[in-house]
Order: C-alpha cells, then sequence, then structure tokens
C-alpha cells in the first residue's frame, strides 16, 4: 500500500451517510435514476468506486425520474422489448438482470415503486437508498414484482424502517409530492437520459455538468478534476471482507471495478471469504453476486 494514500473508512463513511453530508462538501452530484432502469443498475460499481475513493469530496443526492409514459404501463406494452433490452444490458454492464421478470412476472405498478422510495425517503435519505438498492436487488437478481406491497414491505423491513410508518406514507400525498418534486427537477436540469449525473460546485452562479447515460470511471473522475482543479490521492479501498460487510450484497462486477481486479481473481479472493463462513456465493444469470454472512459463533 502506498503510504500517502489515505485508507477509506467504512465506520467514518457510514456515520456521515444519515445526511449525506450535503453543502458541506465542494461538488454536489445529482444521480437521476428510475429503479427500474438496468443502466441504473449497471452504473452501481461506478458510484461504488467513486463514493470509496473521492467520497471526501462530494454529496450525493438521488432523484427519481421515471418516464411518465413508462409509469402506468398499459396491456399493450412490449414485454418482448423490455426483457431483451434487459438482456442486452446486463451481458453488456456485468449487472445481472434478467429480463425474463417482463414475460414471467410483470411489474404491474411502476409508479408505486418511486412512491415507494420516496415514503422511505421521509425516514432519512440514507435509509432511502439501501431501500433502492434493496428494490434493484429484488427486481434484477430475484425477479420480483417490486411494485407489490408484500415485496415493498419485506425490503423496508430489511433496511430498517419503521414499517408501519412507511406502509402509512406510501400513501400520503407527501411522498407523491416529493415524487412529483423529484420529476419537475429532472424537467428543470433538461435530463432525457436515464440514468445522468449532474455535477455542481459551490459557485451557485456556475451552471452544473451534466454526464449523460453510462461512461467510463475515469470520465467522472476527470469531471471531478476539473471542477476541483486537481485531486488528491484516491483513498484505498477496504478489505474484502469490510466491503462485503458494509454493502452485505455485492456483484462481482462491483468487486472487479473498486479494487482493480479481473473475474477469475475475484472468485479466488471470495472463495476465501465463503471458506471463512462470512460469504456465500448467490449465481445469476449474469455472472455472480456475493453476500455477506455473519459467522456463527
Amino acid at each position: 500500500m502506498s503510504a500517502h494514500k489515505p485508507v477509506f473508512n467504512i465506520s467514518d463513511w457510514i456515520k456521515t451517510q444519515h445526511c449525506y453530508d450535503i453543502g458541506k462538501k465542494p461538488i454536489e452530484i445529482y444521480v437521476f435514476v428510475d429503479p427500474l432502469c438496468p443502466e441504473c443498475w449497471g452504473l452501481e460499481p461506478i458510484i461504488r468506486k467513486l463514493q470509496i475513493e473521492y467520497g471526501q469530496l462530494f454529496s450525493l443526492r438521488h432523484v427519481l425520474s421515471g418516464k411518465i409514459d413508462s409509469l402506468n404501463m398499459g396491456k399493450n406494452k412490449n414485454y418482448e422489448n423490455l426483457a431483451h433490452v434487459w438482456e442486452k444490458t446486463a451481458s453488456r454492464s456485468g449487472m445481472s438482470c434478467d429480463g425474463s421478470l417482463w414475460l414471467e412476472n410483470p411489474i404491474s405498478s411502476p409508479y408505486s415503486a418511486s412512491i415507494a422510495i420516496k415514503a422511505a425517503e421521509l425516514q432519512g435519505r440514507k435509509l432511502a437508498i439501501r431501500f433502492l438498492r434493496q428494490l434493484q436487488e429484488h427486481v434484477f437478481i430475484g425477479k420480483r414484482d417490486i411494485s407489490n406491497i408484500e415485496v415493498l414491505t419485506y425490503c423496508a423491513k430489511t433496511v430498517g424502517l419503521d414499517v408501519e410508518e412507511f406502509l402509512h406514507d406510501i400513501n400520503s400525498s407527501s411522498a407523491a409530492k416529493g415524487f412529483q418534486c423529484d420529476l419537475k427537477i429532472t424537467s428543470e436540469m433538461e435530463v432525457t437520459e436515464i440514468p445522468s449525473l449532474v455535477f455542481f460546485n459551490q459557485n451557485i452562479e456556475e451552471e452544473g455538468i451534466k454526464v449523460s447515460g453510462v461512461y467510463s470511471y475515469e470520465v467522472y473522475v476527470q469531471i471531478l478534476e476539473d471542477m476541483l482543479n486537481g485531486l488528491p490521492a484516491p483513498a484505498e479501498p477496504p478489505s474484502l471482507e469490510e466491503f462485503l460487510s458494509c454493502f452485505k450484497l455485492v456483484a462481482t462486477k462491483e468487486i472487479e471495478t473498486v479494487y482493480n481486479m479481473n473475474k477469475n481473481n475475484v472468485e479466488l479472493e471470495m472463495k476465501k471469504l465463503v471458506l471463512k463462513q462470512v460469504a456465500e456465493k448467490i449465481p445469476a444469470k449474469y455472472g455472480t453476486f456475493w453476500r455477506y454472512t455473519e459467522k456463527q459463533s
């Protein structure tokens, strides 16, 4: 390990996530996402790496920006086309998403999933982001209908939400208004492609830098460097075991990206954690996921 590089401290990072330090860091990044967008799912490894290496420089604000025409899918929706898009995206991004969901168990009401995320946000941004990740895992890996109230309730309980409050807020005007606010931000910032990232610095008179779609990690780092006129050395990632214990379920692709490892090396390192009984291998249609398991005493 290079002596001049700081090490990413997971415990410190977790402590700051309750508010994402909005307004306290030199850069704020708006991340425009849709819980059903496979490209947004494919962006996760890059977001993870940015948070670990340069998280001290920016705060994140997730904005839900599902297009109106996709929120109320009618019977004429071309599910076969959606399935094809998911499969194609998964094979390209390395983040598995099973398109057969649309043929076997299609999402009945995407609008409900978006409202649920805003209901979760009423209990804090940190919980909302964890809830969004849970929804993505359930829909892209588990092929679950994330508009189903039972699935939403399970996800809420898993991330530590007050379930009773959450179920009340799903039907509240506050959650609906929150989602409408996100759609308004999407429109005002002229975001037409999902995912998109918009970078702002502390000078409110300067326009943000918008990046539509998914690019290589180096593109986002270059934007940070240009906006800050230079960057410190990137923080070293934590140990694989710490990484897994923090995020609970991670894709091989995420480990490849964060640790600059190839797939074979990831397999070798993760097998060690499986033998230590702190990891469980979860096969997926495209690639592999790893779940953190507490060692039994």
